[in-house]
């Protein structure tokens, strides 16, 4: 019998978690929902309960009946007094307790001399408490580990040394010491070099490695040696403690189902005292009795909030956190999203995709000379190139006389040559050349930005970045719209080309460009009107659109306070797929609430309709209904596992997954230089020409065709286990024979051209090869970077 439920008597009424933003200690504190006394009481009379049946049945078994019927009826004499208290403390809270079921059941099974029925009445009445508290605690364990983990104490540098203080007293500009094994206090910014366990918030199992200077989120773990760090924002202002109070909402919020099942569980017990009544006018109260014994809303009351924690807990070991079961029930009603594109469905960080050189140039020294110049720049478009030049290899060298000019680029000089990197002004090209042109209006109608690069005074090159598509989007859009998403939108800032250019990869329904804060909030309203919404973002710009959205999700890795503190969902982790995670998780919680609750609400009603013709004991009617509740929460747990489908990689997996997607960075250099090359020809001399296409041929020859062929023996069965099915991998392998095929065609027409140089007719033809390369080597790394070295971080959870 499940005595832990109650029933709601106040419309409307609902309990928030009491902390807010100036509190930080507050959200730290025990949840207030807990009734550790109640647990207590209910472990002990369960204890009495077992001992009273098995002393009972031994005295029964030896014929001392009236001592076994004296034993049964002080056990079901505790278990009335246990009810009556429950449902005394229900109605001083203004809360109508289905304890009552119990409580009758008792007296009256004491009142007809059903005393071997009360006592196991009791028995299940107790073992219902205790299993209720075992299953909110193993939903919730997620949840509660986010909070018990909370930094308390910080350690600070201070006058006389460093000294342990209360997090509450850390303030923004304190120098902190982070130990081994430590959890980060508040947020700040790394001294030194740092090595962070994020894997409780995030999921993610690999360490995180910081250079100095880094952000540092709060409630990471220092995986490495001690670091100081400076203190950004108080504990009350840090990240960490906004998804505490998040968590204690989460906690303490009873979601539309949740009260919905208590308007309908009363409606049950009304129900259940009718058909007692009229058992007890058809056979007498002993026959009430049965009909009682065997009454349980359980599958109402118990199952609905299990599995709403279940699911929440799912996602928090996810890396999302929802703040309340409500935002969780209108996550999986949503039928429209929203999604902003800077941060959210793009990186967010701009990284060089192209390099254009002058004849005289290479873009291998145009890498080398723009990167070293940038080195002493704290740019973000600077911080990307020095990147780029990095990861192709090159040499850098640290530049003298540096001059930066704000919005415009910087000069100095590196080599002994005078460099400049910035726009067509601070170079001093009034009017590009045609090559240059060209490549301005392609980067243009792309959305790209284009850098000017110039050496000793004469335009070298251009640097064309991009703000690239998260490989993974693509496929969270179509997993979205199979877990029943109908409509999709990008509400965008920037400019109408590279909006509508992002939009086609996802596979948007509709784009919109140049939108305003204010803008955002229109087009979410217009949409909420027609379809429940959920609005997906990252900055502050986003703020309000999360908060008016059906549902807010803000990216919260990377994102802004402002944004995360009006979400309704939190995304820990950068990784775009896991809204449509949180998605499924909300969905399939919702099934598991709904199928757990009818189903045990049937076998329920079932139970009771044959316990009023006579043909289920009470005694009998207890034991059933024990075993209805037991089914029913342990279904409801079930939102606790992942649905079925495609496996998340292994660690042995991940680790493969992870040694492709490095060795897609190293190969990226080949198919940028392969584009490079095919630019260049036609405006070389011809020998030079044929110079440059034969070392992109070794190059690919070398690098990139072991490359393809070791993803084919190695890569793909990996995939191939993960995803199951019958030859998933069988068009991308089509893909790597194409390559093998072109990179050989391309050797044998440079084998027979030998040493001569080339027509003009050949030339057309290695260029058209070329770029014949480029396109299908660029479209198939995308597509294994989509659909398959994206899933290296799906750890099992």
């Amino acid at each position: 019998m499940c005595g832990a439920g109650w029933l709601q008597l106040m419309p409307g009424h609902r309990r928030r978690a009491r902390t807010g933003p100036g509190d930080p200690e507050a959200a730290l504190q025990p949840n207030p929902r807990q009734r550790p006394a109640a647990g207590y009481l209910a472990v002990a009379l369960l204890a009495l309960s077992v001992a009273g049946l098995a002393g009972g049945g031994a005295m029964w078994a030896v014929g001392l009946q009236t001592g076994a019927h004296w034993a049964w009826a002080g056990v079901g004499a505790c278990g009335a007094a246990f009810s009556l208290g429950a449902a005394l403390d229900a109605v001083r809270r203004r809360r109508l307790g289905v304890d009552v079921i119990a409580l009758l059941a008792l007296v009256g099974a004491l009142s007809v001399g059903e005393y071997l029925a009360g006592a196991v009445v009791a028995l299940m009445l107790a073992s219902g408490r205790v299993l209720e508290a075992w299953a909110g605690a193993r939903a919730s364990d997620d949840l509660s580990a986010l909070v018990a983990r909370a930094p308390r104490s910080a350690h600070r540098y201070e006058t006389g040394g460093l000294v342990d203080v209360a997090v509450g007293l850390v303030a923004p500009g304190d120098r902190l010491l982070v130990r081994p094994g430590e959890v980060v206090p508040v947020d700040g910014r790394a001294v030194g070099p740092a090595v962070l366990d994020e894997s409780a918030l995030t999921g993610e199992a690999v360490p995180c490695e910081l250079a100095p200077g880094a952000d540092v989120p709060s409630g990471v773990v220092n995986a490495g040696g001690s670091f100081d760090m400076v203190a950004t924002a108080g504990a009350d202002q840090s990240t960490y403690a906004a998804l505490v109070r998040m968590v204690r909402q989460a906690q303490s919020s009873r979601p539309p189902m949740v009260r919905l099942a208590d308007r309908l569980a009363l409606w049950f017990l009304a129900f259940t005292l009718v058909l007692a009544g009229g058992a007890w006018a058809m056979a007498g109260p002993g026959r009430a009795v049965a009909v009682l014994v065997v009454a349980t809303p359980c599958p109402l009351i118990l199952a609905t909030p299990v599995a709403i924690v279940a699911g929440l807990s799912r996602a928090a070991r996810r890396g999302v956190v929802v703040k309340d079961g409500e935002a969780l029930e209108r996550l999986a009603a949503a039928r429209a999203l929203l999604v902003d594109k800077t941060g959210t469905v793009t990186k967010g960080k701009p990284v060089v995709s192209h390099v254009a050189t002058a004849e005289h140039m290479t873009r291998s020294q145009v890498l080398a000379l723009a990167g070293s110049l940038e080195q002493a720049s704290v740019h973000v478009l600077a911080r990307a190139i020095v990147l780029a030049a990095r990861q192709a290899g090159q040499v850098l060298v640290v530049p003298e006389a540096f001059t930066e000019v704000p919005g415009q680029g910087a000069h100095g000089l590196v080599g002994g040559h005078a460099v400049s990197v910035g726009n067509a002004d601070l170079v001093g090209v009034p009017v590009p050349p045609d090559w240059a042109s060209r490549e301005l209006a392609a980067s243009a109608r792309a959305g790209s930005t284009a850098v000017f690069v110039s050496v000793d005074g004469a335009l070298a090159g251009l640097v064309v970045l991009d703000d690239p598509i998260r490989p993974e989007a693509p496929r969270t859009v179509r997993s979205l719209r199979r877990l029943g998403v109908e409509k999709v939108l990008v509400v965008s800032g920037d400019r109408p080309e590279p909006a509508r250019a992002i939009g086609a990869l996802i596979g948007a329904d509709e784009v919109l460009s140049r939108c305003s804060p204010s803008c955002k909030l229109e087009v979410v309203r217009s949409q909420s009107a027609a379809l429940p919404t959920v609005m997906v973002g990252d900055g502050v710009n986003d703020a309000p659109a999360l908060a008016l959205a059906d549902v807010g999700v803000a990216m919260g890795a990377a994102g802004a306070t402002a944004s995360s503190q009006a979400a309704d969902v939190v995304v820990l982790v950068d990784r775009f797929d896991r809204v449509a995670e949180a998605r499924g998780i909300a969905l399939r919680t919702r099934h598991v609430a709904a199928q757990s609750a009818l189903a045990g609400l049937g076998m329920s009603l079932a139970a009771m309709g044959v316990a009023t013709y006579g043909a289920l004991p009470a005694v009998w009617g207890a034991l059933l209904q024990e075993a209805i509740d037991v089914a029913v929460i342990l279904n409801a747990l079930r939102a606790l596992r992942p649905q079925h489908g495609a496996r998340a990689a292994s660690s042995a997996d991940s680790t493969v997954l992870e040694q492709f997607r490095t060795e897609h960075t190293e190969v990226e250099e080949a198919i940028a230089e392969v584009r490079a090359v095919a630019d260049s020809l036609g405006r070389l001399p011809a020998g030079r020409a044929i110079e440059q296409v034969r070392r992109v041929h070794a190059d690919l020859a070398e690098r990139v065709k072991p490359h393809e062929l070791a993803e084919e023996s190695v890569l793909y069965p990996v995939v191939r286990r993960m995803l199951g099915g019958e030859d998933p991998t069988g068009p991308m392998s089509r893909a790597h024979a194409e390559i093998c095929r072109r990179i050989d065609a391309l050797g044998e027409l440079l084998g027979a051209l030998g040493q001569r140089a080339p027509e003009a007719q050949e030339v057309d033809e290695l260029r058209a090869m070329l770029y014949g390369l480029h396109a299908i080597l660029s479209l198939h790394t995308a597509q294994e970077e989509e659909s398959y070295l994206s899933r290296a971080d799906e750890l099992p959870a």
